[in-house]
């Protein structure tokens, strides 16, 4: 019998598919981690990674150590259900949902039962199964301040869950803003179902709300039937002024669902998010249950649960601090304080006012957080398949190197 050679296999078209795939927006977040491996003596102005400073390889052991003590010692568990609990598959909505919630009412004056926490894989995974759950009817669409967090309105391209921009001002989404949007999805025959923002040193503009807009936003949400999806990873790391309060903790007719991380606040290698849904859910016999458990059956068929090894570490820490993670976070604070007014009297020294009013330059100063926005008086334009390059070359190449300076 004689050998033949086989064909060489068909490329799949692209078209054929799913058409978020042809969108460049899900370029994003590989190309920011990417270019971060390729350089790695950079320092990179693109993604929001924390500072590794305080890390070190032997604290995961710790925390590990931490969180099982506390089950044996603090909770009384037998050394065969720690192990089942470390080892084996766990429950879906989570195993330190008690912790965060713990933690939530010391830092954020936040109060919601355990149960209504599910913790998951990151808060990319909190925002998928939130909008999935969310967004059920043709034409329900997700309100988004803009400019926004890449994540959410990739999330929403996934899932083809129609986005609206609500143009964000100095001082974050106005709620006035707001209430246009919704007119006009109205308008044209859709159902604003949602708002995402980021009401702290937001993502990438750096802007925070007033007190006063976070209630008048709350209001304008029960008056329109509008729910909130507040992301809130920045929110510990104050430079200037006051801390204000979380929409969450403002909120008195569940308006809000509060999206959390601990990549900022502990280490973002554990991968461990949570969303916090309190809302109730009214079933077709009538029966009542918590949004929370209706999103543990979508994350049940994403990624069955959470690492229990990450929470682990996770739960380790929040058991070493106490359950105040802000206080815990005093240095990092400190830190980007620290960077962030070294950045801005840098910008102050290599373009003084007269020179940037000549260049047509100007930037914010943000309260805190990771983010700030340099307006440059040229375009970026895209050349080639997921290419962005600079356009008509203006007076600040010269100065390129203060952003793409390296370590020394």
């Amino acid at each position: 019998m004689s050998a033949t050679t086989p064909a060489t296999p068909e490329p799949l078209p692209l078209g054929d598919l799913h058409g978020s795939l042809s969108d460049p927006l899900l370029d994003a977040m590989n190309l920011l981690n990417e270019a971060v491996g390729r350089f790695p003596q950079a320092l990179s102005f693109g993604a929001g990674r924390p500072t590794e400073g305080a890390f070190e390889p032997e604290q995961l052991a710790r925390h590990l150590r931490s969180f099982t003590d506390y089950l044996e010692q603090e909770l009384g568990w037998s050394r065969e259900r720690v192990r089942t609990t470390l080892y084996q598959y766990g429950r879906t909505n989570g195993i330190i949902h008690e912790l965060i919630a713990r933690t939530l009412a010391n830092d954020e004056n936040i109060s919601v039962p355990p149960e209504a926490v599910v913790v998951t894989t990151g808060a990319q995974e909190a925002m998928l199964i939130t909008l999935r759950a969310l967004f059920a009817r043709p034409g329900d669409t997700l309100l988004v301040s803009s400019p926004c967090y890449v994540g959410v309105t990739g999330a929403a391209r996934l899932l083809d869950i129609p986005v609206h921009p609500v143009p964000e001002g100095p001082a974050g989404p106005d709620p006035e803003a707001v209430l246009t949007a919704v007119r006009e999805v109205r308008a044209a025959g859709g159902r604003p179902r949602a708002l995402y923002l980021v009401p702290d040193f937001a993502n990438p503009t750096g802007a925070s709300m007033t007190t006063e807009a976070r209630r008048a936003l709350l209001e304008l949400a029960e008056q329109q039937d509008l729910l909130i999806l507040e992301d809130n990873p920045y929110g510990f790391f104050v430079r200037s002024g006051e801390v204000r309060p979380t929409l969450k903790s403002l909120d008195r007719g569940r308006r809000v669902l509060y999206l959390g991380s601990f990549a900022k606040t502990a280490l973002p290698g554990a991968r461990v998010g949570y969303v916090l849904a309190d809302q109730e859910v009214r079933g077709p016999q009538g029966q009542l249950t918590l949004l929370a458990d209706e999103l543990s059956k979508i994350k049940s068929m994403t990624t069955v649960n959470t690492s229990a090894i990450s929470q682990a570490v996770i739960g380790g820490l929040l058991v070493e601090c106490g359950f105040r993670l802000r206080e815990a976070n005093a240095a990092a604070t400190a830190h980007y304080r620290g960077t962030m007014d070294t950045l801005l009297g840098e910008l102050e020294r290599h373009f003084p006012p007269a020179r940037r009013e000549q260049l047509g330059l100007s930037w914010n100063r943000p309260d805190g957080g990771f983010f700030f926005v340099v307006t440059v008086p040229f375009v970026a334009r895209r050349q080639g398949p997921g290419a962005l390059r600079p356009g008509p070359r203006g007076a600040l190449d010269g100065h390129v190197r203060l952003l793409h300076r390296r370590r020394r």
